[in-house]
């Protein structure tokens, strides 16, 4: 398989389901940031950390992929007339979604409870953590953005706003774990 195809030569790319659309189109934006996203989870998982955490990355890193083929998919063309599917994408679901939800009060009960925002960094990785929160959010953004154009599966809104929190959680776990300090934003009084 090569990988240059010289298709997107002249700034249109081919979502699932063969519809070309400009390289800017809100819906290559989504999964372009979601791509993006992935990419930092990969670096977040390079790391030092606790090997749970790193089976957790990887199956969110696999979830991610289904994310991007979801939103890479022309609505028109995902589903025949008879509303069976026509292309065979695996769906986010509610176990994905609990999952997080089990995982960050799972981290959470491990600790102190936080009293104030707390700025980035502290340690390198807990840095990447919160770089993929952001990168995370902008992803929420483009979906929600795109949600409203073509409306998408929810659950993938869903998921990409409990997949930030995740990752602010799995911050503050690195910062306690790697006994790195936690600064907390406490606003100048006027």
């Amino acid at each position: 398989m090569k990988i240059y195809t010289r298709t997107g030569d002249k700034g249109t790319t081919a979502l699932f389901g063969g519809t070309r659309v400009e390289k800017h189109h809100i819906r290559i934006e989504s999964y372009g940031t979601v791509d993006e996203l992935n990419s930092y989870l990969g670096l977040i998982r390079d790391q030092q950390i606790d090997a749970h955490y790193k089976q957790m990355l990887i199956g969110i890193q696999e979830k991610l992929f289904t994310v991007g083929a979801i939103l890479a998919t022309d609505p028109a063309k995902a589903t025949l007339k008879s509303g069976k599917e026509r292309l065979n994408i695996p769906k986010i679901n509610e176990a994905d979604i609990n999952l997080l939800e089990t995982e960050m009060d799972s981290m959470n009960d491990a600790l102190p409870p936080m009293t104030h925002f707390v700025l980035p960094g502290g340690h390198t990785t807990v840095s990447y953590c919160h770089i993929a929160r952001c990168v995370c959010r902008r992803a929420e953004r483009l979906a929600t953005f795109l949600n409203a154009k073509e409306p998408i599966d929810e659950a993938v809104l869903r998921y990409l706003n409990r997949l930030s929190d995740y990752l602010f959680v799995l911050a503050r776990k690195l910062s306690n774990d790697l006994q790195a300090e936690e600064i907390k934003w406490i606003p100048e009084k006027l």
